[in-house]
């Protein structure tokens, strides 16, 4: 009864909560490394992380400039904030407001990352603009997108089964992450930035479910309300139900969903 009065009276916080339990572990945690890595932040440094989420990327960033550097996370989503401060860590500058328009001053960052926020911010290109804006001359901006869904057969087929099962819109919502997966297209949209000598590299990590019932229910429960998408538990057992199947070929034998996740990570140095 207390999970039912904590749902009804906060669900965008609990559905933050299911993003974190179960979309963190399986596909983004691996990647706080590599984009720290990408826009070389180091102890001392000023940090900002845009479309922090709960915060996973800009923990690694608090431990890695330690006590005489600072970082702030900004996100648009209040439940996505709220969670983060939750978890904890060294003191972080958390931050609710819009990725097109950031509250900070110009050149206040000597590093600028972004963790899959880019593909589904509504001007991708003005939002790069804002965060070259506030990145110092010399500094580095590090944005990590994912590959597109033809190099990712997995999520391919749940694209098919969520349009075929359920309609064209929850098709759709699963499919836009993966809107900028195309190198061309990236590029390009980082030159209408005006970010013209941005480097792209393609990494591989593992996507890793328990089972095929759990990376169902982390969309349904942890990413499509936010999309203003629910689900009846009779339409989401038939959609696992297609997806034992088609995930087959990526379940090992004690259940667990594993493939391939391939990532863009495109950075830039700011003249």
């Amino acid at each position: 009864m207390e999970e039912e009065d904590r749902e009804a009276a906060d669900p965008f916080e609990t559905v933050a909560e299911t993003y974190e339990q179960l979309l963190v572990p399986a596909l983004f945690g691996q990647w706080s490394a590599p984009v720290a890595d990408a826009a070389m932040v180091g102890e001392g440094q000023r940090v900002l992380d845009v479309a922090c989420g709960t915060g996973v990327l800009a923990r690694d960033l608090a431990q890695r400039v330690g006590p005489q550097g600072a970082v702030s996370a900004l996100d648009i989503n209040p439940a996505m904030l709220a969670v983060a401060r939750k978890m904890g860590g060294r003191a972080i500058d958390w931050r609710e407001g819009s990725a097109e328009q950031l509250p900070y001053g110009d050149a206040r960052f000597d590093a600028v990352v972004s963790q899959f926020g880019l593909m589904l911010f509504p001007a991708p290109e003005q939002a790069l603009r804002e965060m070259m804006r506030v990145l110092a001359a010399g500094g580095r901006l590090a944005v990590a997108v994912f590959d597109s869904l033809d190099s990712l057969p997995a999520y391919g087929a749940m694209v098919d089964i969520y349009t075929r099962v359920v309609g064209e819109e929850v098709g759709q919502a699963l499919r836009s992450p993966f809107s900028l997966g195309d190198a061309d297209v990236l590029a390009s949209c980082f030159a209408d930035a005006g970010i013209g000598d941005a480097v792209i590299t393609s990494l591989e990590g593992r996507a890793r479910f328990p089972d095929v019932g759990t990376m169902v229910t982390s969309d349904v429960r942890g990413w499509f309300p936010f999309a203003q998408i629910r689900l009846d538990e009779q339409t989401v057992d038939a959609v696992i139900r297609e997806a034992e199947e088609a995930l087959a070929p990526y379940t090992r034998p004690d259940g667990e969903v594993e493939f391939p996740l391939p990532v863009l990570i495109v950075t830039a140095v700011k003249k």
